[in-house]
């Protein structure tokens, strides 16, 4: 069994949750029919507070959903220059919504500082786009966003009739860093979606949460964009199945990578900061070692996305032991190559 620390995206659903999925009630999603979808959503307006929920294939497909639903053409949203709807999406928003991002560079601990979003906000002038979002992601490189800026931030927009979008593809993570209830966070945006196929370990599938009129306008950018499913409550029932059990467990990912930090560390490797606040984490190391790596620990059973940079993520189907396993392995490289 291959040791996988590339994304948390490669989790395998469990026996448990391929027996849920098989059991699943469905029906037309598309009519709005499908009971396992209909759980699913209320089971997300229930953590969340928000007033409604839709589920989406893809979380690529949920942002670009939530900022066409925000956005009308020749419109911008302010964003990261490091976050995923900006950088990892293949410019969904402007090619397909002729939405204009507007990046900003962030601030070490992930937040993009206000006063920047402010000198960023276009004046009501002809020449140009209209501003009417901030986008925000949580966590962001595995960075939690700290509650008070999310306060600031969701004042900061209230005085600027800006809408505020969250990017929660690991927004469980933040949740359960903080010791929080996910409405604690999402009390501080408009609209966030919830990816549950990264460390909840659903196969596939996504949520984006917010008002009932911006999910109704949502529902038909879905449509639009390819998003309607049939007996989609196979699906949701992997999903549901990972909001009621697979949330708390994030913790044991999170003091996983930790651990793994610690061990790292004292085999002298470089941990970028600010090391593993959640289930991420980056370190530093030479082209040339990192050319060798990748190759050398997949011979042996690991997978890592080597590079000057590179990330490591736990997730539930990594073990205490696999990880002790790749750190005798990395130090046997180490010794090979220095």
């Amino acid at each position: 069994m291959l040791i996988d620390l590339r994304s948390d995206t490669v989790t395998q659903p469990s026996a448990e949750m391929r027996s849920a999925m098989a059991r699943a009630d469905v029906g037309d999603d598309v009519y709005g029919d499908d009971p396992t979808v209909n759980a699913l959503q209320s089971e997300a307006v229930r953590l969340s507070g928000k007033e409604a929920a839709l589920f989406l294939p893809t979380g690529t497909q949920a942002n670009l959903v939530a900022l066409l639903s925000h956005c009308q053409r020749g419109e911008e949203y302010i964003v990261g220059q490091q976050a995923h709807t900006y950088k990892y999406e293949a410019g969904g928003a402007a090619v397909l919504g002729s939405i204009q991002p507007q990046p900003v560079e962030a601030a070490p601990d992930g937040t993009l500082p206000l006063d920047k979003v402010a000198a960023a906000i276009k004046p009501d002038d002809i020449h140009f786009a209209r501003t009417r979002l901030l986008s925000l992601e949580n966590t962001i490189s595995g960075r939690v966003l700290p509650l008070a800026y999310l306060q600031q931030a969701w004042q900061f927009t209230r005085e600027r009739q800006l809408a505020l979008h969250i990017d929660g593809a690991r927004i469980f993570n933040a949740a359960v860093a903080l010791n929080v209830p996910l409405k604690t966070i999402t009390q501080y945006c408009d609209t966030f979606t919830i990816c549950l196929s990264k460390g909840l370990g659903a196969p596939v599938g996504s949520l984006l949460c917010g008002s009932q009129e911006f999910i109704q306008r949502a529902i038909r950018w879905r449509k639009m964009a390819g998003g309607g499913m049939r007996q989609a409550g196979i699906l949701a029932a992997a999903g549901l199945y990972a909001l009621e059990h697979n949330v708390e467990r994030l913790k044991e990912d999170h003091d996983n990578a930790k651990w793994l930090e610690q061990q790292l560390r004292a085999i002298g490797l470089d941990i970028a900061e600010p090391g593993a606040q959640t289930n991420v984490l980056y370190l530093h190391q030479s082209p040339e070692l990192a050319a060798k790596l990748g190759p050398w620990m997949r011979e042996r059973g690991v997978l890592i996305s080597a590079g000057p940079l590179t990330r490591i993520l736990t997730h539930l189907n990594v073990s205490r032991q696999d990880l002790q396993k790749v750190v005798n392995l990395w130090q046997e490289f180490l010794q090979q190559h220095a």
